[in-house]
């Protein structure tokens, strides 16, 4: 792996899990083991490494949708796809909530330049889970089931970071898979 990928990589875990502001040039030039002046050739400034941050989760998320594609034959069981993903990272939820949505709030609330860039995380999963409802039957509401499930899986993920409760992500995710397969029946 190049240095500048490594940086990348710990700039993202450490975002992550002390939050961008909290997070220093230092931090990220301990956790890859190089010098300052040899961090400083790679980045010029913080949010440089935030920008490259942010790509890679966006090419991280592209990535994933399309093994979603791959693996889920029928919509449903793509949508699927996207609910386990509270399961599969409940530990790192717990301890840190959202990776996409402690981002995002958190440069909302600096009224920082690049929240918008952070936002296009939000957008690829809306319109590909709309994508998803269409495909299912539902299109004229597919934005609307979108949403809703994107600030279902936003609200779990805030509550279980909050209680650190492995057992409501887990009902949670039960009833979010519920409440899909009446969808796709229309009955909701």
């Amino acid at each position: 792996m190049q240095k500048r990928e490594q940086i990348v990589d710990a700039a993202d875990r450490l975002f992550y899990e002390r939050g961008f502001e909290s997070t220093s040039f230092a931090d990220i030039a301990d956790a890859v083991g190089i010098s300052r002046g040899n961090f400083y050739y790679h980045f010029k400034s913080k949010d440089d490494i935030l920008e490259a941050v942010i790509a890679l989760r966006v090419e991280r998320t592209r990535s994933m949708l399309d093994s979603w594609e791959e693996e889920g034959g029928t919509p449903e069981e793509r949508i699927r796809c996207f609910i386990r993903i509270l399961i599969a990272n409940r530990v790192k939820i717990m301890q840190h909530g959202c990776p996409v949505g402690t981002l995002t709030s958190e440069l909302a609330r600096l009224d920082h330049s690049l929240q918008p860039q952070a936002n296009s995380l939000f957008t690829l999963f809306r319109n590909w889970l709309a994508q998803q409802f269409a495909a299912m039957g539902r299109k004229k509401h597919a934005d609307a089931l979108s949403m809703h499930l994107l600030a279902r899986s936003q609200g779990v993920a805030t509550l279980a970071n909050a209680f650190h409760d492995e057992a409501f992500i887990k009902s949670e995710v039960g009833q979010m898979n519920l409440w899909l397969a009446a969808v796709a029946a229309g009955k909701h």
